[in-house]
């Protein structure tokens, strides 16, 4: 399975792959991971390949064969979806995030995003601020991750807590479980 995470620099999409990678290799799977980061400390796009098989030979995934993206931002997510397969899905997080040409005045955000996306929109923002936390909304997004791909969610959310912060724990629990929940 090929998956592609992107988002804007400080979403947690990095901590999203290396979650996934870990529950795939508990799963005992072969994982190859890569990270593309733009100006991801300044609000700029991040972009990760997570691979997950018998044996992966390259953490690379061509456009057009990402069999899922997984984005935390809704521009992103149309950036993007042309590394999706013909038969791939979307699942991102309706947030909308502002560029910088769109703050500067120099750019609108585009409207009809959703319309363009094929794929389920999760409102992870939301959900994560009902958790405790804005910063918890990749955990919501990882819990639809998990549901959608109908993987082992005890399995799955463990690999999650013993990524994270003990301090965080509860509060990423809660993530996960309404995000879980919202697919």
């Amino acid at each position: 399975m090929d998956i592609l995470i992107v988002g804007v620099g400080g979403q947690g999409t990095l901590l999203a792959s290396r979650v996934l990678g870990k529950y795939a290799l508990d799963c005992g799977f072969d994982v190859k991971l890569s990270e593309v980061h733009g100006m991801a400390q300044r609000g700029g796009s991040v972009m990760t390949y997570v691979r997950i098989g018998e044996k992966i030979a390259s953490p690379i995934i061509d456009e057009g064969g990402a069999d899922l993206i997984l984005a935390f931002e809704k521009l992103e997510a149309l950036r993007y979806a042309h590394f999706l397969k013909e038969s791939g899905e979307i699942l991102y997080s309706t947030q909308e995030i502002m560029p910088m040409p769109v703050v500067t005045g120099a750019a609108e955000y585009p409207e009809g995003i959703e319309n363009k996306l094929k794929g389920t929109g999760i409102d992870a923002l939301s959900l994560a601020v009902k958790a405790g936390n804005t910063k918890a909304a990749n955990s919501v997004m990882l819990g639809a991750l998990c549901k959608k791909l109908g993987l082992d969610r005890e399995k799955f959310e463990n690999a999650l807590l013993s990524s994270i912060p003990q301090k965080t724990v509860e509060m990423n629990k809660a993530a996960f479980a309404l995000g879980y929940e919202a697919v």
